[in-house]
């Protein structure tokens, strides 16, 4: 199982990296609300190679079965090792590529709300959010936990959808031959 998983989870994790760096320079041309839709497209690409990783342990290794919590334990692994690479070019980013990062999506968020028409209040409290976000993500440890919990969500669906359509047990008119 490790060298499936290995395999994948870093094909997967080097899709999420390469996407992650290819578009930090359109960053600015292409906004954050296109920049979620680009993100998570390209994490859903990424993941489908979960799908492949549990087919491929299934037929190479199960000789054509697996049980669901296989499938589900083979899946898992690779988003966490996709993850985890997620994570590392995000903290390299934040910290090394795009140090004003916070403050741009901080000003971001308060235009988009000042431009709804959102009173004074309500920009102030959106501020004050803003600043603690900031604080948040200048530390690494929970820069890298908020990183986390972004393709996980995502991995974990593919992950179940995967393990319950690759499930395949014996049948038994093949166990008795």
């Amino acid at each position: 199982m490790k060298k499936t998983v290995l395999i994948f989870g870093l094909i997967a994790g080097a899709i999420l990296s390469l996407m992650m760096l290819g578009t930090l320079p359109f960053m600015d041309k292409i906004g954050f609300d296109s920049g979620y839709i680009v993100g998570y497209t390209s994490m859903v690409l990424a993941f489908l190679l979960v799908f492949f990783g549990i087919r491929s342990y299934r037929e190479n290794v199960g000789e054509g079965v697996i049980t669901f919590g296989r499938a589900f334990t083979v899946g898992i692994l690779i988003t966490l090792i996709a993850s985890v690479c997620y994570v590392l070019t995000w903290e390299i980013v934040y910290f090394k590529l795009a140090p004003g990062f916070a403050d741009k999506y901080a000003n971001y968020a308060v235009e988009k709300l000042r431009s709804s028409g959102a009173g004074q209040q309500a920009i102030q409290a959106k501020l004050e959010e803003m600043k603690m976000l900031k604080g948040m993500m200048d530390n690494p440890l929970t820069n890298a936990a908020l990183a986390f919990i972004e393709p996980l969500p995502v991995g974990l669906i593919i992950t179940l959808i995967s393990a319950a359509i690759l499930r395949k047990k014996i049948r038994s008119e093949e166990a008795g031959a």
